[in-house]
């Protein structure tokens, strides 16, 4: 349902730091018809305050304890559908915020430009359109347009772009959540489907993608 001027917009945020809720509120509060009406600082205190609050935006850490986050947004569609999802992540990987995406939420925040873009994303929210921070949005462009491309999946596109980045077969490993062997494997059938041998060519691949920059 989109809001009239001069409703406020109601909003839970969620994150699993106190200061950084606190930070949060403040920011939020000091605009006009936005309304912070509960925060929570783990999974099961998110959903007792959706189910009680009835928000119409729920502001969510990707990483909250106790649980997953992209698990609750998607049963939140269901459960709560008239809560519209804006996520705040660490991460600009543009893989993980299509995964957030997928799952039902409307925007996409990074914490360190929170104070630039989290009013936005909630106004945006709160009318139903999404919103992704800039820094975020170009990767997210780049991959929906890379999606089928010779053939590589999104998680192959994010080895690719960490790869061409720099980061050690480790580094992925540990940024992806994955073993360094499914990264290895990631690896060789990204050479194979490219016929790429060399990373300097996987550089150029991936700028000529636009998956990273020059």
């Amino acid at each position: 349902m989109k809001l009239g001027c001069e409703v406020p917009i109601r909003v839970v945020l969620a994150d699993d730091r106190s200061a950084v809720r606190r930070s949060l509120r403040m920011l939020l509060d000091s605009e006009d018809n936005v309304q912070v009406v509960a925060e929570a600082g783990d999974i099961a205190t998110v959903l007792l305050a959706v189910h009680g609050q009835t928000p119409n935006v729920l502001v969510l850490d990707l990483q909250m304890p106790n649980g997953s986050s992209i698990e609750m947004i998607r049963s939140l569609r269901d459960q709560a559908p008239g809560t519209e999802v804006v996520v705040l992540t660490m991460e600009a990987s543009p893989v993980f915020a299509q995964q957030a995406l997928d799952s039902g939420a409307i925007g996409i925040v990074l914490k360190e430009h929170a104070d630039l873009d989290l009013s936005e994303a909630v106004r945006c929210a709160a009318l139903g359109e999404e919103y992704v921070s800039p820094q975020v949005a170009a990767g997210l462009e780049a991959l929906r347009s890379a999606k089928g491309q010779d053939g590589l999946s999104p998680r192959e596109i994010e080895v690719l772009r960490l790869t061409a980045l720099g980061y050690t077969g480790a580094e992925i490993a540990a940024k992806l959540h994955l073993s360094r062997r499914t990264v290895e494997s990631h690896r060789a059938t990204i050479h194979r489907k490219l016929g790429l041998a060399s990373r300097a060519e996987l550089v150029r691949y991936a700028l000529g993608r636009r998956l990273i920059r020059a």
